[in-house]
């Protein structure tokens, strides 16, 4: 079995998609580490504000087919992927963040993700969840990251 963290957001009916897509996961998968979820403002373009968070799940299926898996459920979600534009509002969005600590970069499948260290929305409910596992290449814990992460426009709300 390998930890896999998973990154959840939305901003198309965020209050019923997500606990339905954490319901479906929890049925798949079993127990789930679910981080706090965070508000945040559509980046790259004008749209409703998001709810981000991050869960962690144990499984055996190998990472190509979690992330059929995952782009299966955002299609039962009605999630429209455009090749074209990646900002875009969308019903749900799920991206493999991490799969134990692999390293992959093939058939689509590319973690550690580079929005780990790109994004503070993804960043920070990791770290929530697993500040002390180490990121498989920087070899640096998530809290680490997070502490010298530039917050200096960061705007992450904590959804109660």
């Amino acid at each position: 079995m390998e930890k896999v963290y998973i990154g959840i957001g939305s901003n198309i009916d965020k209050h019923i998609h997500i606990p339905q897509v954490l319901k479906e996961l929890a049925e798949k998968f079993g127990e789930l580490q679910v981080s706090p979820i965070y508000e945040t403002a559509a980046e790259g373009f004008s749209g409703d504000d998001f709810h981000n968070l991050v869960v962690g799940l144990d499984t055996d299926i190998s990472p190509p087919e979690m992330r059929q898996y995952l782009r299966e459920l955002e299609a039962h979600h009605g999630r429209v992927r455009d090749s074209k534009n990646q900002y875009i509002s969308r019903t749900i969005d799920l991206d493999q963040l991490l799969y134990g600590k692999s390293k992959i970069n093939r058939d689509g499948v590319h973690v550690p993700s580079s929005d780990i260290t790109k994004y503070a929305f993804v960043l920070k409910p990791l770290v929530d969840i697993a500040g002390d596992m180490r990121h498989p290449i920087l070899n640096t814990s998530f809290a680490q990251l997070w502490e010298d992460f530039d917050k200096q426009n960061v705007d992450l709300k904590l959804v109660e």
